[in-house]
Parts: structure tokens; sequence; C-alpha cells
């Protein structure tokens, strides 16, 4: 089976790491996987690349350079490369992607699938574009929700639920983890102390000052924070800590490629956000063995339980600061969890059955093979 996938990526983050899973893996059991990576930013195309033309298995990269506002000319494209290759599946990702290009395949008479990965809610103009996203959807051959209650949403959203398939995301280690010592050193972080972990895009839905606003009831504990991802939000989140009293504590980090090499700097890692889908970074958390404190949004309390994390209500600095100090003071229950996090993250969430889903997905919504063609390989 030829399956083409369709992204306008960031240099990192959970949508991308899926779509690298997704295609390398499907790449391995012997698809002819295509990725077209629509871009204006040269170094995130790369970046978001790298992991996919690096070695086996072999997945085949296209790079359409297209300014933020040149829809016609990414249609165009995206029409001559199905031309080109001839996809059985064109799956799409994210907004721009279901929105813009998947009518492209549509019209052509390919089958289009998209996996919904989350959506952010914000500014009115954010707000209109999931709404219009959401429309798109119904016309797809398959959506993927990558969560229970996303999954409940999109069918309250019009999507029909023969075509609705929910399938959480998975893990696998992309690169070895360093040691404590060593990812400290790699961050900038001192060798001795306690160190909060927070990963992810700065920006509201993902809380970070959530995470900020929980530090003054911590400052009787020697800790650090060490805030990895980049966003438009950080100078107004650093100039929060600043009004706060805490700004000293925090490392600002910004974008750390391969960051899933360095969770082991963390005593404790922090996911604070108001929404998600399944978020990728929880899955690394979990198996770096590190302590977690998470809220209780999207399709996290299907990945974790009690016994495998603190679990705090969203938007409430208070909780959060009491789970972090229980952490603090109680380190042998805190590694216990996690523990038992990572068995579960290896033992419910690898690739190899999200995988496939994922194929039978694609099975149902092909059409069968021409009459004395060749049928297409399935794993």
């Amino acid at each position: 089976m030829k399956i083409l996938h369709v992204v306008a990526p960031a240099a990192v983050g959970g949508l991308e790491r899926v779509v690298q899973m997704l295609a390398t893996g499907l790449a391995g059991s012997d698809h002819e996987v295509h990725v077209a990576c629509v871009s204006a930013d040269a170094e995130a195309s790369e970046a978001f690349l790298a992991p996919l033309t690096s070695g086996p298995p072999s997945v085949r990269a296209h790079t359409i350079a297209i300014p933020g506002r040149g829809y016609s000319r990414e249609r165009s494209a995206i029409a001559a490369l199905c031309r080109q290759i001839g996809p059985d599946i064109v799956h799409t990702h994210g907004y721009r992607p279901d929105v813009i290009d998947a009518g492209v395949a549509r019209r052509l008479g390919i089958p289009i699938v998209t996996t919904a990965h989350g959506f952010v809610g914000g500014a009115w103009r954010n707000r209109i574009y999931e709404f219009v996203q959401r429309r798109a959807f119904r016309r797809f051959d398959a959506v993927v929700a990558v969560s229970r209650t996303l999954g409940e949403r999109l069918a309250r959203a019009g999507v029909p639920p023969a075509r609705l398939h929910v399938v959480p995301n998975a893990w696998r280690r992309f690169n070895p983890a360093l040691d404590r010592n060593a990812a400290r050193q790699a961050l900038g972080l001192p060798r001795e102390g306690f160190v909060i972990g927070w990963v992810g895009r700065l920006s509201a839905e993902k809380g970070p000052d959530v995470l900020l606003d929980a530090l003054p009831a911590l400052n009787s504990l020697p800790l650090t924070v060490c805030v990895i991802g980049g966003g438009g939000a950080q100078p107004a989140l650093a100039e929060r800590a600043a009004k706060l009293g805490v700004a000293e504590r925090i490392r600002w980090r910004g974008v750390v490629p391969d960051a899933d090499r360095v969770f082991t700097a963390f005593d404790v890692f922090v996911l604070s956000s108001r929404t998600e889908g399944t978020p990728v970074v929880l899955f690394e958390a979990m198996a770096s063995s590190v302590p977690v404190v998470t809220t209780t949004v999207g399709g996290v309390p299907d990945v974790v339980s009690d016994q495998e994390a603190l679990l705090v209500p969203a938007e409430n600095p208070r909780q959060l600061a009491a789970a972090l100090h229980e952490v603090f003071e109680q380190p042998s229950q805190a590694a216990h969890r996690a523990r038992a996090a990572q068995a579960r993250v290896t033992r419910e969430f690898g690739v190899e059955r999200w995988l496939e889903r994922y194929r039978e997905i694609y099975r149902r919504v092909s059409p069968p093979p021409r009459c004395g063609a060749s049928a297409p390989a399935v794993a």
C-alpha cells in the first residue's frame, strides 16, 4: 500500500512525533510511505524530516515550501505530488493539511484519513479555525481521535460514527536516554538539588502559567524549574515569574532537540495542561521512570492512574503545589509510582499494536485492488 502523510510541522512536538512513528513504523512493514512537509520554515522542516530520512526504514520525504497564505500553490503542489506517486491513502495531520490539502486528494478519488491530535481553543480566530476543521472532518473517509474524550467531542460535532476511530497514541524511544548527571549537564542544571521539569509548547492550553502560580507555595524547597519548549508566550511568562518572585528559580531552555534524552535530569515531571489529546510527552516521562504530576485532562486519565502518578485538577495551582511538595517529601513513594508508570507505558502503549490499528483503518477505507492487479501489502 502507498501511503502519503501530509503535515505542516513545527520542529518538535507531539503531533510531529506521532507522524514520525507512524511513517517509520509503516515503512518498516513493507508499505511505501511518503511524507509531504508543507512549510515555509526550512529549519523546522529539516528538524522534522531528519528522523525519517537518516536511516532505514526508508521514508520518502517531499518538502513543499509554501508561504503562509499560498493556498492555491499548495493545493496545486499536493495535486501534482498525488499524481506523481499515486497513493492508495492520503493521511493528513493538523488544521492546515486537513482543511487545505485533504480536499485535493478527495477530488482525485483518493481515500482520505486524518488524525485529530486535539484542539487548543484560545483566541476567537483560532476557535474559528478549529470549527472549520471539525466541519471538514465530516467529509473524511476515516477520522482518528487520539483519546476517548476527543472521540466523544468529534461525535457531537457530527463526525459519522462509522468513520470515527479512537486510537490512543503510542510510544517508542527514538534516542537513548542520558544518565542523570549527563542530562543535567546538557541542560545547564546543578548536579544536586530538586529539579522540576516542564516540557511543551509555551502557550495557554499547556498551562505553564499554572506551574508558575504554584511556585510561591514551594518557597521552602530547594528547587529549580527547568522549562523546555518555545512559544510566543515566553516573555509574558518571564514577566509573570518576576512578579511572583520566582524568576531566579526558573531556567528557560527553549526548544531542545531530542528532549526525550534529558528527562532523566528531572526529579519530577509536571504536565499542567488545560487541554490535551493523549500527550506523547507524558509517555516520554513515564518511559524515563521520572515521577509525574499531571492534570486530569483529555486522554491523560486513560494513560495514568493514581497508581502511576499524582493527579490534580486543571487550573489549580494550590493542588499542584501540594502534589509537588508530596513528591519532594516522599521520594520512595514517588519512585514506586514512577516504576509502575514505566511498566505501564511499555506494556500498554507499544508501537506494534498501534500500527496494526492504523493498518486496519487503511484497509477499511482503501478500494479493493483492480482485477489483475496485485493486492496491497499488509502486515
